[in-house]
């Protein structure tokens, strides 16, 4: 209960007619006699008129709010988070001194009287007569645990609150008529284990089992005579006696509560004399709520599935309620986060990119055919402080993320190959493949005006030593800029389009793709959550798998638990075997023998792609093995640091490429994540080698046709690349992307892909 203030003034007088008035009051409560509207007392926050027989006639005990525990794959703690620091227990795991002492400061006629000590009343009337202030009150421990409910159901609402302890005879009326209805109910013991797990003992701790812990960093049924006695008398004014700040008023408390024990016979003097010499004998523990304090490097994986509580619908209709489940608490969430990856993960972003270093790095790593998330980290730590932040990289704007996600250059290039190859498209498909080119003009996209490069926007690869013709495997596994252009032109912006909406891949904002050339070179915001999730279609031959990261809650409800509803991966098929499979003998030979060898796996088949941003903004590399995928960004939150002349993890780049960063991030973390696992190959797909470099023919032989095809046709035009000799229309080309706008954690498109 709170420390006891004057009466603001009253005379001994006024102060005893008040307490007779209470008094009277509680008389006639205890007679069950209704006492007249006419009464005007104040029992709602208006100060509306109600009568005694006015009031509900039960009251719903709270569930009460506690920690909410959040646990890996194995059942290992990650984090605690609670709006209320509170661990319910039992009576008899409750330290005997302690039930003694607090009932012996707070109510020592507890298990003589009723619901109301009139004794104790008049007691407190003829004291504060005699002191001339409130010097002491009557409150049962019943009448406090009634009123703790009130505060309870509050909640943070401060008006509520201001309603739950406002000093009014009609807060004291309905508080009196619950405090009968418990103590019928409940019965003394449990009216005492209720009230020691619902008070307030200071330091954030809500209920006995929390204050040991605080305290003393052991459990309530451990707790010893001093210990007792000194959380007993804290409770009065945690704020007055808290033993951390002010250890004199602490003690002199302390010694209080074990002389009033002593003074009801629950302990000899002897035993209290001895008691008030020992020292406090704290040893606190502080507080370890939140997200911020998860385990292993996991604070952005834990912020992650409080987000996904939070957004999804299975946990409630409307955010609100969803809220209020969280702040409730007393849950335990099982997570599919594996500890050996998540370490493997974090382990890899420290040795390669430093938390002080201009630039960032984010990875996370999922399972294929499940959707489960194992792992999910970044170089700097979740915080507020310098080098420190609160914005998670992997995921989108919606669950934490950055508002639109990063930029994945040619990241995104199997995406145009899968729609291609999905659609007939053979992988030896051959375009001219120039070094610079225009974006072809009109482009086909779905239900609309074709896109026209009404800017005359122009596409060129890296340098000008590459050029066509190429066909399809040497030109991914070289990430040639201008054969996606052409790839895109020729099939038409909607299969790509439908291939990313079954992917689900969708800006970090959530929206779609738009529908233009330059999202063949990956001029578009994504997240790595988002990346690694579609690249795991390729490893599961076909089949995308929404991501989850909680298996299980069970949920604490007095002294039962239940398990609630969690959210489930659904998965459906993005794309044929065939096509899976042959995107997957692409991607092998780029870490083979393209620009992704240095994330190369050696122990086991793996695929990939590489990934960088015009102004070197922005690298990626995304691969994954058949029951693993991962994706890995480095660049600048803010899109403002171009990555030229950069020292990155104590290393120096003259020019950043998405296999010469993030590759080896990536290459480190799966190494350390897939130890011990199976190493399964993947099911490929025989891709002739490119002996002649084709014709811009569907079949890449340069064996002509009708419309000046052939060998002519593959080296100065073929965007078709057509049947029965069409060898194709004079070549457009793709657009260089428009300048890229400054951008930040609001603006962050930068436009166009580089090679690797």
């Amino acid at each position: 209960m709170p420390k006891k203030r004057s009466g603001g003034g009253l005379s001994v007088t006024q102060q005893a007619a008040k307490f007779l008035g209470v008094s009277v009051l509680a008389g006639a409560v205890m007679a069950g006699i209704a006492l007249p509207a006419a009464g005007a007392l104040g029992l709602a926050a208006k100060g509306s008129v109600q009568g005694f027989d006015e009031i509900p006639a039960n009251l719903k005990s709270p569930q009460l709010s506690q920690r909410t525990t959040i646990l890996d794959s194995r059942g290992r703690q990650i984090a605690t988070v609670y709006s209320r620091d509170r661990t319910v227990v039992e009576l008899k795991d409750i330290s005997p001194y302690m039930q003694k002492s607090v009932v012996a400061i707070e109510d020592s006629r507890f298990y003589q009287h009723g619901a109301i000590d009139l004794k104790g009343v008049l007691r407190a009337l003829n004291k504060n007569a005699q002191s001339g202030g409130v010097a002491q009150g009557a409150s049962t421990l019943t009448q406090q645990l009634v009123k703790n409910y009130f505060i309870e159901e509050a909640g943070d609402d401060p008006t509520k609150v201001a309603q739950a302890t406002q000093q009014t005879l009609g807060r004291k009326v309905r508080e009196l008529k619950y405090a009968i209805q418990i103590e019928e109910k409940l019965g003394k013991k449990k009216i005492l284990e209720n009230y020691l797990n619902i008070t307030f003992f200071g330091e954030q701790a809500y209920g006995v089992e929390a204050a040991a812990q605080r305290y003393f960093s052991k459990h309530a049924k451990d707790l010893d005579l001093q210990e007792s006695a000194l959380l007993a008398g804290i409770v009065q004014s945690p704020s007055r006696y808290d033993p951390v700040n002010d250890e004199a008023e602490a003690t002199k408390r302390r010694n209080t509560v074990l002389q009033r024990m002593a003074e009801l016979g629950d302990i000899s003097q002897a035993e209290a004399d001895r008691a008030a010499q020992e020292p406090l004998g704290l040893h606190v523990s502080h507080p370890k709520n939140g997200c911020i304090t998860a385990t292993r490097d996991s604070a952005f994986f834990c912020k992650y599935v409080e987000n996904v509580f939070l957004t999804d619908p299975v946990f409630g209709k409307s955010r609100e309620e969803r809220a209020k489940l969280w702040n409730k608490g007393g849950l335990t969430i099982r997570t599919t986060l594996d500890a050996r990856a998540q370490k493997s993960v974090q382990d890899s972003l420290k040795d390669h990119v430093y938390k002080s270093d201009p630039v960032a790095a984010a990875a996370t790593l999922v399972q294929p055919g499940t959707g489960k998330v194992l792992a999910m980290g970044q170089s700097k730590p979740f915080g507020y402080a310098k080098n420190e932040t609160e914005y998670n990289f992997s995921v989108d704007r919606d669950l934490g993320g950055s508002n639109f996600g990063f930029p994945t250059g040619s990241t995104f290039k199997p995406f145009v190959a899968a729609a291609a190859i999905e659609g007939g498209k053979p992988p030896t498909q051959a375009y001219s493949a120039p070094y610079k080119m225009d974006y072809p003009s009109p482009v086909q996209r779905c239900g609309a005006t074709p896109y026209r490069n009404t800017e005359n926007e122009t596409a060129e690869n890296e340098n000008e030593s590459e050029k066509g013709p190429y066909r399809m495997k040497e030109a991914m596994a070289k990430s040639v800029n201008t054969y996606f252009v052409q790839l895109i032109a020729d099939i038409g912006l909607c299969p790509v389009a439908k291939m990313a909406d079954k992917l689900h891949v969708v800006q970090g904002d959530g929206s779609k793709l738009p529908q233009t050339p330059a999202i063949a070179l990956g001029a578009i915001g994504l997240s790595p959550l988002t990346m690694a999730n579609a690249y795991a279609t390729f490893a599961a031959r076909g089949t995308y798998c929404t991501p989850v990261a909680i298996e299980s809650i069970t949920e604490k409800a007095g002294d039962e638990e239940k398990s609630l509803a969690v959210p489930k991966s659904t998965c459906s098929r993005a794309m044929s075997q065939k096509t899976a499979d042959t995107v997957n003998t692409l991607l092998r030979d780029v870490i083979d023998s393209g620009t992704g060898q240095e994330a190369g796996l050696n122990d086991r088949d793996s695929a990939g792609k590489t990934g960088t941003t015009d102004g070197r903004k922005n690298a990626w590399f995304v691969g994954y093995t058949p029951n693993m995928s991962g994706a890995v960004w480095v660049g600048s939150a803010r899109q403002d640091v171009k990555m030229s002349g950069i020292t990155i993890g104590g290393t120096y780049h003259d020019q950043v490429f998405g296999g010469g960063v993030p590759g080896p991030i990536w290459r480190d973390a799966m190494s350390g994540a897939l130890l011990g696992k199976d190493a399964p190959d993947f099911k490929t797909i025989d891709i002739p080698d490119d002996q002649d470099r084709g014709d811009g023919r569907g079949n890449g032989r340069g064996d002509g046709g009708d419309n000046g095809g052939g060998l002519i046709g593959g080296l100065f035009g073929g965007l078709t690349g057509g049947n029965g000799g069409n060898g194709g229309r004079p070549g457009a080309g793709s657009p260089k992307p428009a300048k890229p706008k400054q951008g930040n954690l609001v603006q962050g498109n930068t436009n166009g892909g580089r090679r690797n």
